[in-house]
């Protein structure tokens, strides 16, 4: 199989939802994290969701994205061999509970890598009133498939700087129970059964079902907002990662920080199976400057 990086550009079709707060107090929820902000509906400007529920916003676009891509030509049997392989969110404002939004999106790049082809999405996601909310680049890897050509796109995506390395700051161990992908799938709406169903793992190869790859970011972004942004979500202004491995039920993760930008703005971490195997690399926040 081979894609063309001719499609680089094409749109996608537009998208339209509403938030709604058992949404996001779901979300919340599915990672343990009991952030007042995202659960006292007394407090004055009512309550926010988890910065990272944006992945649950786009993903009925991810799930079905061979019918949201408008190419009546794009090789749609490429996206079969897909894998969730980088993230990179930019937060805008914070996603609240009512907020009408619209996404639309674009291929943003397809480049040759020695595993496949890296095809990265753009997602745009803006409110009401047209104003920009967040913006996403995610990025699969098609296992196995030839890029045509030489790939375009590299220079239009979002630049993130790399850690100065030292020695680690802090960590911190979280154990994910065996229930957690349930609990995980049925709260954030993002399906695939290699999460739920341990014959549909073993089928495609896998030892067991796993976590959710946002589900190990999420737990990152929580303790990363708890300790250094002052439990405070609305300071976080952009998250990437690159996922490199796989987290199962039943075992511990460890979230490191492994450096600060002066300042403390730009926060640099990685996330550990028990192995000591890095499942999480290249992670990277920004947080504004208060």
């Amino acid at each position: 199989m081979e894609i063309s990086s001719q499609y680089v550009g094409t749109p996608l079709r537009e998208y339209r939802t509403v938030i709604s707060w058992r949404d996001t107090m779901n979300y919340a929820a599915a990672l343990d994290d009991g952030n007042s902000l995202y659960f006292d509906d007394e407090r004055e400007g009512g309550i926010i969701a988890p910065p990272l529920f944006a992945v649950a916003v786009t993903w009925p676009m991810i799930e079905h994205i061979g019918e949201y891509i408008e190419a009546s030509d794009f090789p749609r049997e490429v996206l079969l061999t897909q894998v969730h392989f980088t993230e990179h969110l930019e937060f805008h404002r914070p996603l609240k509970p009512g907020d009408a939004l619209t996404v639309k999106g674009r291929i943003a790049a397809i480049l040759p890598r020695r595993a496949g082809t890296y095809v990265v999405m753009r997602f745009d996601a803006v409110d009401a009133e047209g104003a920009p909310v967040f913006t996403e680049h995610i990025g699969a890897m098609m296992r196995g498939v030839v890029c045509a050509g030489e790939g375009r796109g590299n220079d239009a995506l979002p630049q993130v700087p790399s850690s100065p390395g030292g020695t680690p700051l802090w960590e911190s161990p979280v154990f994910i129970d065996a229930l957690r992908p349930f609990v995980y799938d049925g709260c954030s709406r993002i399906f695939f059964p290699i999460h739920t169903s341990r014959k549909f793992a073993h089928n495609v190869g896998l030892p067991d079902i796993i976590l959710q790859g946002t589900a190990t970011l999420g737990f990152a972004l929580r303790e990363l907002i708890n300790k250094e942004a002052g439990a405070d979500p609305r300071r976080v202004k952009a998250l990437a990662c690159r996922f490199t491995g796989m987290v199962l039920p039943g075992t511990k993760i460890t979230i490191t920080l492994e450096a600060r930008e002066e300042g403390g703005r730009g926060l640099f971490f990685a996330v550990s199976d028990s192995a000591g195997n890095k499942v999480i690399k290249d992670g990277y926040a920004l947080l504004d400057g208060e």
